[in-house]
């Protein structure tokens, strides 16, 4: 793929709201829904916006996430619940599902391996597609960290998603939870039999406990390779001040490498979580406005 065909976009300022012409909002409507994979259940939020014929984003959280994602700092939301709400006001409903294993979903935590949660994301997907309301209409992905991984896996297994939007995507599996785990650990789970559990301890102070088949995942689990196989549109942003997802923009750029079809690259001058922890000026500011944007220009 020739190089004039990328759009790479550097932001290390603070962007203005921009303006959309999707159809605004003023209400929209929030239930609990269950979806059924094999014998268990998935539990998501399905935010509608109130006019007909909606676009639909699904939303896929990351590593220990939930679907409404971490709190907001001065808020009472969740970065995905308060996107979600954000995106219905401008026009696009959203699913945002638990993969299982993790939140309300049915599932053990330590039976979550990279394959489950695309198993969840193609699904979901299904599901989407099998309610009246969104049958016909325009389907975009947003992953967020290892559900950036695995939206890219399902965007190559579904032909019917017609945008993605990658939030701080895991691109390397092996070097980013060998930084997160420990070469020693992850060694030790690659040799092990593949139902031995693991636990490790997460550099935020917290320990969580993972069968070796999860790790042992790892090496064969290829973010960009399942890039290759997606050619609709795609849009990767990538946080300056990242210290899980590194080095950047080079492994952002990486993305607009492997994918053939039109992409943009946006990298903003924030860190893994979107500066949640000190409030939701980036992503009303920059995060949603950047997503939305896209939308309008793909949906």
């Amino acid at each position: 793929m020739c190089l004039s065909k990328k759009l790479i976009a550097l932001n290390f300022g603070v962007a203005s709201l921009v303006s959309f012409s999707l159809v605004q909002s003023a209400t929209a409507e929030e239930r609990i829904v269950s979806i059924p994979v094999g014998d268990q259940n998935m539990v998501a939020t399905l935010e509608t916006a109130s006019q007909e014929n909606a676009p639909i984003a699904l939303l896929l959280h990351g590593f220990t996430g939930t679907r409404d994602e971490l709190p907001v700092k001065e808020t009472d939301e969740g970065v995905f619940s308060r996107m979600a709400r954000l995106l219905a006001e401008q026009g696009v409903s959203s699913l945002r599902i638990d993969f299982r294993g993790s939140g309300e979903s049915d599932g053990k935590w330590e039976d979550t391996i990279f394959s489950s949660q695309i198993k969840d994301a193609v699904t979901a997907i299904a599901w989407i597609r099998a309610q009246d309301a969104f049958k016909g209409g325009k389907l975009a992905l947003i992953g967020w960290s290892q559900g950036g991984l695995v939206a890219s896996h399902a965007a190559a297994a579904r032909s019917d998603v017609d945008s993605v939007v990658l939030m701080a995507p895991a691109t390397n599996p092996l070097v980013t939870f060998t930084g997160l785990f420990g070469k020693e650990l992850v060694e030790k789970a690659m040799s092990s039999d593949p139902e031995t559990p693991i636990t490790a301890s997460l550099p935020w102070g917290v320990d969580t406990t993972l069968k070796a088949r999860f790790y042992q995942e790892l090496p064969i689990t290829s973010p960009l390779a399942a890039a290759a196989q997606y050619d609709g549109p795609l849009m990767v942003i990538m946080a300056q001040k990242d210290a899980l997802i590194t080095p950047q923009p080079a492994i952002g750029e990486a993305w607009m490498r492997y994918h053939s079809g039109e992409e943009k690259l946006l990298v903003l001058d924030t860190d893994h979580v979107w500066s949640a922890f000190e409030g939701p000026k980036m992503i009303d500011e920059q995060v949603v406005p950047a997503i939305l944007e896209w939308f309008e220009e793909q949906l």
